[in-house]
């Protein structure tokens, strides 16, 4: 009978999200493979350090047990199978249980997303990422040079996400977007007990909310909404989270102030966030990623 992943929460990595190759990457870019390959098997046996979504990922690993697999992660990487050997020691030298793995060698992996039935992919391919929301995936590309998350709470996954556009649909801010403020906070105080319609992420929420539930012993969970909307426009925010039956531990409602300096008391393993501005107000202080799907990701039409 062949292996499944009915029933796991699978996360997707790109082997740059996971580990730092920014200094080898500086040679696919530029074009050269072999030297890149030929670099990745130079230090085969060199773990590489740990890059921006690791705390994400070692944590999230941390809900499974001898008797019950919580969660899967799995590498897909455009990186080549050679390299991707580096990848799955470097994961071994640092005790994370990753067994599966795609390398595409400069290939566009993300039609792996739905064999694998991944709930969310975090890749640094902005190309990859776009595919996969189209796709109906959760995704964010993970800025590289994010600040690494704290170590202050080992024991705890903590998650903060973005609301419009990421948790929620982007349908309020596109009247932001077309009418302005106030027009925005009419349209949501007359909307406040309609729930908003789901977005990209409300899956991985979902998923985390049920972990929530049945905490591991050695990992529990944290989430925030962590969202430019004020009141009144707060409240359908809320409602709709009632509306789904999912609950969040923390809500900052900040009305247009900029995130970082709140996220970095927050400490998340990882902030999700639709406009490229927030994350990069949130990436000085804590693991970041750009989920470019909505409105405000459109193309500017000249």
């Amino acid at each position: 009978m062949p292996a499944s992943l009915e029933g796991q929460l699978v996360v997707a990595i790109s082997s740059r999200a996971l580990f730092d190759f920014e200094e080898e990457n500086t040679l696919f870019e530029a074009g050269d493979d072999h030297a890149y390959m030929a670099l990745q098997q130079q230090r085969l046996d060199v773990p590489a350090k740990p890059g921006v979504a690791f705390s994400l990922v070692n944590k999230l690993l941390g809900f499974n047990s001898a008797d019950r697999q919580r969660v899967e992660v799995v590498v897909l990487s455009r990186n080549d199978p050679i390299s991707g050997m580096r990848v799955f020691r470097s994961a071994q030298h640092y005790g994370l249980d990753i067994q599966r793995g795609v390398f595409t060698r400069g290939q566009s992996p993300w039609r792996y997303l739905r064999p694998l039935k991944a709930q969310l992919f975090l890749s640094v391919n902005e190309d990859d990422v776009r595919s996969a929301l189209a796709a109906g995936v959760a995704a964010a590309r993970v800025f590289p040079l994010s600040a690494r998350a704290s170590s202050a709470h080992p024991f705890e996954l903590r998650i903060a996400f973005d609301g419009d556009a990421v948790l929620f649909s982007d349908e309020a801010e596109q009247v932001y977007q077309r009418e302005g403020l106030d027009a925005f906070q009419a349209h949501e105080t007359a909307r406040a007990n309609t729930p908003l319609p789901p977005g990209p992420f409300k899956p991985v929420l979902e998923a985390l909310h049920g972990l929530q539930r049945e905490p591991s012993e050695a990992m529990r969970v944290r989430t925030a909404l962590v969202t430019a909307r004020s009141a009144p426009a707060h409240e359908r925010a809320i409602r709709t989270l009632m509306d789904w039956q999912i609950e969040v531990d923390e809500a900052m409602f900040l009305g247009g102030l900029a995130k970082g300096e709140f996220l970095r008391e927050f400490e998340p393993d990882f902030f999700f966030d639709d406009q490229v501005g927030h994350i990069h107000s949130a990436a000085a202080h804590v693991p970041s990623g750009h989920v470019s799907t909505g409105v405000t990701n459109e193309p500017v039409s000249r």
